[in-house]
């Protein structure tokens, strides 16, 4: 019986669901810390009191140590590495684009990770990284699919997650989602992605996301691989992920470097901690850099800030103000804020199509919010308005209205809309008294183009500030015609 994902809430793309696995229910968004079978920086039965609810591990570490693989064959995984709620096991991906090579089939480690009782396997698929040239990428993506049917075929009663791979070429990946989304898989990994964020190449991973979704069932819950720093959750979420994985809590604690959700910082360099968490509340930034135990406090540290930027992400879905979290989130670097500029410009067509017809709020904090799929929506709805007579709008309520057969309000970044809708979402949006360029050529446009489909009408614009705008002279010459 295939499990399920009940979706309880929804904003933009993102999602809160719940998705059943044998060892419990997740709540998600959620991140799943990645824990070493070999180096645990933090012991797996403590990982609950952070806020995880599932964890990842690597079955082909375990498969590849005797001891490790015939105790967990024996006892099973979940006392092997001492967390009784839901794991999900790698198959050797990682380790494969790593040194070309593993030393395990398809076959072997589907069946090993169903033996040990993992809750979520994968299949030995190849992960194809950046940059390489179509003819491998579409190679490599017929033999993942190869080996993904391969493991349905091998599967009892553990959950199957079938990775999306494709390079950066959008039609592979699109094509990839959307031949796996027909067969019975239960979660839908993004592979190979990586690569694209620890360049930074923020643009091309909102491609790859929106990509990999197009070709999804809506009802797939989708997995980032890979994914872990805090900074990107609220993006990544917006697009449509719901699960995530890292061992970058572990990892940058190694190295020093302290996680928030506006970027990392390396200890040594801070004076103070911005931060609340037990660790930070207790020690100073000379203490924690100087303590013996420093790696492991601060794996502490990252794990804190990393759960409270996703219950962060959990009360915006839930209160309907995803997207003002994000814009201010893509702030924190210029390629995340690139990667928003991109799914706003390239894809909000399609946010648009999935994001819930009323929210919760509309905060006009930057020329990225002119792009929202609020603004593109209400534009596609002024094409199809048939009005006759004479028609106003303005600015601001005036004199003698009762004489106009229609009277528009003009709101910025979304231009003309009946005066009847000025308390309802989205235009009783919160806006700056002086809008800015983006917002200002949106508005006008769409006054534009409501005054040429509507050529019978006789428009009178009373538009207080905005006679500078290069767009105004189109205005009043439409407007004089009209």
């Amino acid at each position: 019986m295939p499990p399920i994902f009940e979706i309880l809430h929804k904003d933009c793309a993102g999602r809160i669901g719940r998705l059943e696995t044998p060892h419990g229910i997740i709540e998600t968004p959620t991140i799943m810390p990645v824990v070493n079978p070999n180096i645990q920086t933090i012991k797996p039965c403590e990982l609950r009191k952070f806020g995880a609810e599932m964890i990842i591990t690597n079955s082909y570490i375990i498969y590849r140590r005797p001891e490790l693989r015939e105790r967990a064959l024996r006892e099973g995984l979940h006392s092997l590495i001492g967390f009784d709620g839901p794991i999900m096991t790698d198959s050797g991906s990682y380790q494969l684009s790593i040194y070309g090579e593993v030393e395990v089939n398809n076959k072997e480690i589907v069946e090993f990770q169903q033996n040990i009782g993992s809750d979520i396997g994968v299949p030995l698929d190849i992960p194809t990284p950046p940059d390489v040239s179509r003819i491998r990428a579409e190679s490599e993506l017929d033999q993942t699919i190869i080996r993904e049917k391969e493991a349905l075929g091998l599967r009892k009663n553990m959950l199957l997650a079938a990775p999306v791979q494709g390079s950066t070429f959008t039609d592979l990946r699109e094509r990839s989602a959307r031949e796996l989304s027909q067969l019975d898989f239960d979660v839908y990994p993004l592979g190979a992605v990586v690569p694209l964020m620890e360049s930074y190449r923020y643009s091309e991973l909102v491609d790859v996301i929106v990509a990999s979704k197009k070709g999804l069932s809506p009802a797939s819950p989708v997995h980032l691989f890979g994914a872990g720093h805090p900074m990107m959750f609220s993006l990544a979420v917006a697009l449509g992920c719901d699960l995530f994985d890292s061992a970058s809590y572990a990892l940058y604690a190694k190295d020093g470097r302290y996680m928030t959700a506006r970027g990392t910082y390396h200890l040594e360099q801070l004076q103070y901690l911005p931060c609340s968490c037990p660790i930070c509340s207790s020690l100073n930034a000379r203490e924690l850099f100087e303590s013996e135990k420093r790696e492991e406090l601060l794996a502490r540290h990252n794990l804190y800030v990393t759960f409270e930027e996703i219950r962060e992400v959990k009360q915006a879905i839930q209160e309907g103000s995803l997207w003002e979290l994000v814009e201010h989130r893509c702030r924190a670097h210029p390629q995340l804020l690139s990667g928003l500029k991109r799914a706003l410009s390239q894809h909000s067509g399609w946010i648009e199509k999935v994001q819930p017809l009323s929210r919760s709020t509309f905060f006009y904090s930057g020329p990225e919010s002119s792009m929202r799929p609020e603004v593109l929506r209400h534009g596609n709805r002024l094409k199809n308005l048939n009005i006759a007579g004479k028609v106003l709008i303005r600015t601001r309520q005036l004199e003698n209205e009762d004489q106009f057969d229609h009277v528009f309000d003009f709101k910025p970044p979304f231009g003309p809309y009946p005066l009847e809708l000025k308390e309802t979402f989205p235009f009783n949006a919160e806006v700056v008294n002086e809008p800015d360029h983006e917002s200002l050529t949106v508005a006008l446009t769409n006054l534009i183009e409501l005054m040429k489909l509507n050529p019978g009408c006789e428009f009178i614009t009373a538009l207080e500030g905005f006679s500078g705008h290069p767009l105004m002279v189109e205005v009043q010459n439409l407007s004089s015609k009209y």
